[in-house]
């Protein structure tokens, strides 16, 4: 594994290169507060595949937008931006997780000819603000809301305290291995506040909620892969049923004992999904 960075219009972009010399090329984007930490597990279980695992701008190391902000479309035009400097030989496969997977969808259904297959890992697959989690959902934007009011130093404070980051973490984890969900905790504990300021998240936030994938289900005609855990609290099981109806070219993969987190608990089993899909 390589780090880089590459000078793009809003500012720097850090990413890390695993397997150059290996093909196909797979771009994955991370998901919402996440950096390319979260999806080092799987990269590293793909080790016959030239992985490219950038920071999402405002998150990790990557610099923040500064001429828009941080909307889906926005993510888009710098999907499309860092992909073009890239350089790439072949058209990457693209990889999603979770806000990831709205990004990586949205991607491919404005830019097709750019990319050669699609994957989505606990795809953001219905409408946050309806059904049983709208009204968690609408708490979590006054969260945020009041994050962004804050003073920075304050709000920087209430949205990375950890009794927060915490119960986001042990509400997500499933897994009964204590050995595990202390890792998650402390993943989350290490990288899930590393964003550039509170309008980043916040407006981050207000991007994940304002779409997902089924938008565009039906601009998708590369082949798609749909990743779900059988207990995603995010997007339920019958949801993920539904989208994989709507995209025709999909298969769905569900994974047992196991809900959003897909990529710290069952790693080397959707890793292995994968590579049957690509080969």
């Amino acid at each position: 594994m390589k780090e880089h960075r590459l000078t793009l219009p809003h500012g720097t972009v850090h990413y890390w290169e695993y397997h150059r010399d290996k093909s196909p090329t797979v771009v994955m984007v991370h998901g919402f507060r996440g950096t390319h930490h979260g999806l080092a597990k799987i990269a590293d279980n793909l080790s016959d595949f030239h992985l490219i695992v950038p920071d999402l701008p405002g998150f990790g190391a990557s610099q923040p937008f500064t001429d828009s902000e941080h909307s889906v479309d926005r993510y888009v035009a710098f999907l499309q931006q860092f992909i073009d400097e890239l350089h790439l030989k072949e058209k990457p496969v693209i990889v999603g997780h979770s806000f990831g997977s709205i990004i990586a969808s949205h991607f491919v259904a404005a830019h097709p000819e750019m990319a050669d297959k699609l994957i989505l890992i606990n795809p953001i697959g219905a409408p946050a603000l309806e059904g049983p989690r709208g009204v968690m959902t609408r708490l979590a934007i006054a969260y945020y809301w009041l994050g962004r009011k804050l003073p920075t130093r304050a709000a920087k404070s209430w949205l990375g305290a950890p009794p927060i980051v915490k119960v986001m973490s042990v509400t997500m984890a499933k897994t009964t291995d204590k050995e595990l969900k202390k890792y998650i905790h402390d993943q989350h504990r290490q990288h899930f506040s590393t964003f550039a300021n509170p309008d980043v998240v916040a407006e981050s936030f207000k991007a994940s909620v304002s779409s997902d994938v089924s938008h565009v289900a039906h601009k998708l005609t590369l082949p798609t892969l749909l990743i779900a855990g059988h207990q995603d609290d995010i997007t339920p099981l019958d949801k993920q049923h539904q989208l994989h109806k709507n995209i025709p070219t999909s298969q769905l993969h569900v994974i047992d004992n196991v809900g959003h987190l897909i990529h710290y608990e069952k790693p080397t089993e959707a890793a292995e999904v994968i590579r049957r899909f690509l080969r």
